[in-house]
């Protein structure tokens, strides 16, 4: 069965106009990073760089859009970036992006290309449906600092994806756990692409399609579906 995703009327109703789509991929194979998903991220770079046209990311239209939604929550857009500024200030930088792994190459690559946040979950490492809401303060968040597994909470208010264990990323989608993440081992993914308005809906629905026809390249026979969130 697909897995259950919904969006809390509270989020709604703090930031109008928020549009998801999944994308849910089964029999994926992944692995190390590789020529062609490096390829994925170089054109992304070249491509949000033609996009901006010497733009710093914030300044685009839906970037902006996200420091609004990421202020009406009370966190501080200029130092916790959503998933996709941040990505798009590294390739526009000498550093250029990282290589993870070819799933997580292939939705970073969209992302930056696209300026749009995508997030990627191991489906078998979530644990029940997934959900965003706006946390109470009191949810585990566990993560990695200083070499070491720890425990935080978000901020009461804060926006958070969470299953049934806990917070999977912080702050909408500026940090995500290692719980769920996408590893080598990873055959079954779900990938989340996150609007606000003014991102039009056919091209949320593009840049569906675009990761799909990405993830069946490096995943021939992977079967894959797009869908809206419940």
């Amino acid at each position: 069965m697909p897995l259950t995703l919904t969006v809390s009327d509270e989020v709604h109703a703090l930031v109008p106009g928020f549009t998801p789509l999944v994308v849910e991929a089964r029999g994926l194979v992944n692995g190390p990073s590789n020529e062609a998903s490096s390829a994925l991220l170089d054109e992304a770079a070249r491509r949000v760089a033609e996009r901006l046209g010497g733009r710093a990311p914030h300044e685009d239209p839906h970037m902006a859009a996200w420091r609004a939604a990421y202020t009406a929550f009370g966190a501080k857009p200029s130092r916790t970036r959503n998933s996709a500024e941040a990505l798009a200030r590294r390739a526009l930088t000498g550093a250029g992006l990282p290589r993870i792994n070819l799933l997580v190459d292939a939705y970073n690559a969209l992302s930056v290309a696209r300026l749009i946040p995508v997030g990627g979950e191991d489906l078998d490492r979530v644990r029940g449906g997934m959900r965003l809401v706006r946390a109470t303060g009191r949810e585990p968040f566990v993560t990695v600092a200083g070499g070491e597994e720890t425990v935080e909470c978000p901020d009461p208010g804060e926006i958070v994806w969470c299953d049934e264990e806990g917070v999977t990323c912080r702050r909408w989608n500026w940090r995500q756990g290692p719980r769920t993440r996408l590893t080598e081992e990873s055959v079954n993914g779900l990938f989340l692409l996150e609007s606000l308005a003014p991102m039009d809906p056919a091209e949320l629905e593009a840049a569906g399609a675009e990761l799909a026809e990405s993830l069946e390249k490096l995943s021939p026979g992977a079967r894959i579906t797009l869908r809206d969130a419940d």
